[in-house]
């Protein structure tokens, strides 16, 4: 029926393992900084546009739902 695991079973496991998580960290997406003062001025107008409107997001959201504390938490009102 089951068969005792061997040590080099457990090896061939962690090994595995250890390649699926190397893997998983080369999906995640690369944002390169911006190189030019126009790139970097869109990216600050950008990070500006992000904040207002989660602010104005949490300012209409009910302060005692759950999404209010998933969303806002942090945001200065």
């Amino acid at each position: 029926m089951f068969r005792a695991t061997t040590a080099t079973d457990m090896v061939r496991l962690a090994i595995m393992g250890l390649g699926l998580v190397t893997l998983a960290a080369c999906g995640t997406p690369y944002e390169a900084d911006p190189v030019s003062v126009y790139q970097w001025e869109r990216r600050q107008e950008e990070i500006v546009r992000q904040d207002a409107e989660r602010q104005r997001l949490c300012q209409t959201l009910d302060k005692d739902s759950a999404r209010y504390k998933r969303e806002c938490a942090g945001v200065r009102s």
